[in-house]
């Protein structure tokens, strides 16, 4: 059991584990919550507009110009920006769910899609960049989307399918790890960037037809209805995005052709909105009106990419507005996850069909003020749950991958460290001979 005395970060695990215990006692009070209301009664699209309106106050107001973010060239789509993204969306995503508003359905269709665009996009950039195809990183990306969710649905006895996101993410990295890595074989025969991705991509396209555009997509069905019909949503979400980050250098010389030297090109930052805008013209005015859902499902895994190159298009059309981000949304962003599965359970309740009732009096027929207060006092302990569930997470995502790390060493880190020092203290004594002392 050596290993176990050579795993540093045991006592972090332990302590995360129990607090992780807290977490899941708090999510299944709110989610047995006794005093509550169905959920469809709380309908009301004015509130709807109301807390998003409150949202982009507060974005404005949290704006932070970052001028040394072009300091390596203009960064189109930031890390920074990223985080904002997810954060606007999963607002709007959470507040949609709360008041019930059943006609931007098309819009949080969109915003799904994009989470899992995502996955692919950022994926694709950190295996090309790193080449780590380890069974650490499988582990620690496993890990980071799958821990939490999957303690809640066994603790809360609650099907994983109602967090489909998760299962989502989950293949969407898997297919990008594999794309990225037949790629870097096509590179050790000797392929270039442009044909090693090139191929790979198209071979991984192939496999999403064969198994989406065929009765294999019917295999989904094992699982169960709700999968079956998810993964088909977004059955192209995740290629896209690994489509999209293959061309991300093109992308971004443009943007430095553009933005990055005097005088500014305003006309080109201009007709760039302008193609941006009539992305997202196109998208709406040819699909996304739509009030049937029933005939717009089937042609949203075709036409969700326009929307999303409008937005991009549009939100990083000059160097100042790459340089800047909403600190605000980028804090939302960074608890996407952990804020999409505890909604169902703590800022709702009895598995997101509910409004719990936390205030007297603040139910469906009670006075606006009065519900928007309990909604609001649901909230304070809604957002920093979820922060206090993703640093759990973290913690354990760490500690867990370096168990996982430690096993596949037979234990013996520590030794192999030791060695390495040595021989590293040897070589640079041969390099470099130790100078005599001079008295």
């Amino acid at each position: 059991m050596s290993f176990l005395n050579n795993w540093k970060s045991r006592k972090d695990f332990l302590l995360a584990q129990a607090q992780v215990v807290v977490i899941l006692v708090i999510a299944y009070i709110g989610n047995n919550w006794p005093v509550s209301y169905p959920r469809n009664d709380n309908h009301d699209p004015t509130m709807f507009w109301a807390m998003n309106a409150a949202l982009f106050v507060a974005s404005i107001a949290t704006l932070k110009h970052d001028k040394n973010a072009s300091s390596r060239g203009v960064q189109l789509l930031s890390r920074p920006q990223t985080e904002e993204w997810k954060g606007w969306m999963q607002w709007a995503f959470i507040m949609y769910h709360y008041y019930r508003v059943y006609y931007v359905y098309n819009e949080i269709r969109l915003f799904v899609s994009a989470y899992v665009w995502m996955t692919g996009f950022g994926n694709f950039l950190y295996f090309e960049k790193k080449k780590d195809f380890s069974v650490e990183r499988m582990v620690s990306m496993w890990l980071r989307i799958n821990y939490f969710p999957l303690l809640l649905s066994f603790c809360l006895n609650v099907k994983l399918e109602l967090y489909y996101v998760v299962p989502l993410h989950t293949v969407g990295f898997f297919i990008t790890m594999a794309t990225c890595y037949i790629a870097s074989h096509f590179k050790k025969l000797g392929y270039g960037y442009w044909k090693a991705n090139g191929l790979a991509i198209a071979i991984a396209l192939l496999v999403h037809v064969c198994f989406y555009e065929t009765k294999l997509v019917d295999s989904l069905l094992f699982f169960s209805k709700e999968y079956h019909f998810r993964f088909q949503a977004d059955k192209y979400s995740a290629w896209v995005g690994i489509l999209s980050a293959m061309f991300w250098k093109k992308f971004t010389d443009y943007m430095q052709w553009a933005y990055a030297e005097m005088p500014h090109k305003y006309l080109v930052s201009w007709l760039q909105r302008a193609a941006g805008i009539f992305f997202l013209w196109m998208w709406y005015y040819g699909f996304g009106y739509m009030t049937d859902k029933f005939l717009y499902n089937p042609l949203h895994p075709y036409i969700f990419w326009m929307p999303i190159a409008g937005w991009l298009m549009i939100r990083n059309s000059s160097k100042y507005l790459c340089e800047l981000h909403s600190t605000a949304l980028e804090f939302m962003g960074k608890i996407t996850l952990e804020t999409y599965v505890l909604q169902f359970h703590v800022f709702m309740s009895q598995n997101v069909q509910f409004i719990p009732v936390v205030l007297p009096g603040a139910t469906a027929d009670g006075p606006l003020w009065l519900k928007t207060a309990n909604m609001l006092l649901c909230g304070s302990i809604f957002v920093p749950l979820a922060l206090w569930a993703r640093t759990v997470t973290v913690t354990t995502q760490a500690s867990v991958t370096e168990l996982a790390v430690l096993l596949m060493k037979g234990g013996n880190v520590e030794e192999e460290e030791k060695e390495e020092e040595t021989v590293a203290l040897t070589t640079k004594m041969v390099v470099e001979p130790q100078k005599s002392e001079t008295v």
